[in-house]
């Protein structure tokens, strides 16, 4: 099965019903943010099970056509074949492999390199922190050819995201940190949480107060409120409602009274 075949077939799959409730859900019209967005009409589990079909050993030089697709479901199929890929190549027998870090560092390359290909909040969030999040924990050969952690050049390639004009690298910047979170480290999260702190986008305050909150479920509530001591009473109140979720209902009411 090649790019094209998966094309062809997800296409065959069209529906017309659930494109138009896909097309609303993902604000498509002019001025919202999924502006010019194209959808089949796919739920995720079709998709996935087009992931499935095409295998573990789908060509990478291939997947570039599915990311480049008008199709919305199709951009995702590819993101998702990224996903198992680089799952494939991280287990903890590989994690020091120099033959999977090669190829890790491949896919990761690829994903940055199509980032905004990645153009609704669902493609992102499916995708970043099984990429770029894992990336982040995992040796690396990208500095200089040189295998290990190399944090600083992580941080570099995170703030240039953050930086960035487009929305949804914005967002990958902070939706990496709930597989960092998972795995006990909350520095990544703390860092681009404070970074993100007044942007003026209501789905950077849903992501940023998500992924605080996984921080404070996943590793510390206590570094949680450490955050929001500091920076409550300048965080828009979505963000902050996001991030206090799991906390009992009168802490809500009084971190929200802030």
């Amino acid at each position: 099965m090649n790019a094209q075949e998966i094309i062809s077939y997800m296409e065959s799959l069209r529906d017309d019903e659930q494109r138009k409730i896909l097309i609303r859900f993902f604000k498509t019209a002019p001025g919202e943010y999924g502006f010019g967005d194209e959808f089949l009409g796919l739920k995720v589990p079709q998709t996935r099970e087009v992931v499935r079909l095409a295998g573990i050993d789908f060509p990478l030089v291939e997947v570039p056509t599915l990311l480049t697709s008008r199709w919305h479901e199709v951009r995702l199929c590819g993101f998702l074949i990224l996903v198992a890929k680089f799952d494939k190549l991280a287990t903890k027998r590989l994690e020091n492999n120099a033959e999977a870090i090669k190829h890790r560092d491949e896919i990761l390359t690829m994903y940055l390199q199509y980032a905004e290909r990645a153009n609704n909040w669902d493609l992102v969030d499916l995708s970043a922190h099984k990429i770029l999040g894992h990336w982040l924990l995992l040796p690396t050969a990208l500095v200089g050819g040189q295998t290990g952690l190399h944090t600083d050049y992580k941080f570099k390639v995170l703030d240039e995201l953050s930086a960035s004009p487009c929305l949804w690298k914005q967002r990958m910047s902070i939706v990496c940190t709930w597989k960092t979170s998972q795995q006990g480290d909350p520095m990544w999260c703390l860092r681009y949480a404070e970074i993100h702190l007044h942007h003026p986008h209501d789905l950077m305050h849903k992501a940023v107060g998500w992924m605080l909150r996984e921080m404070g479920k996943r590793i510390s509530m206590d570094l949680l409120r450490d955050f929001l001591r500091q920076y409550a009473h300048e965080m828009p109140r979505t963000m902050l409602r996001y991030a206090i979720e799991k906390m009992p209902e009168r802490e809500r009411k009084e971190w929200m009274s802030r």
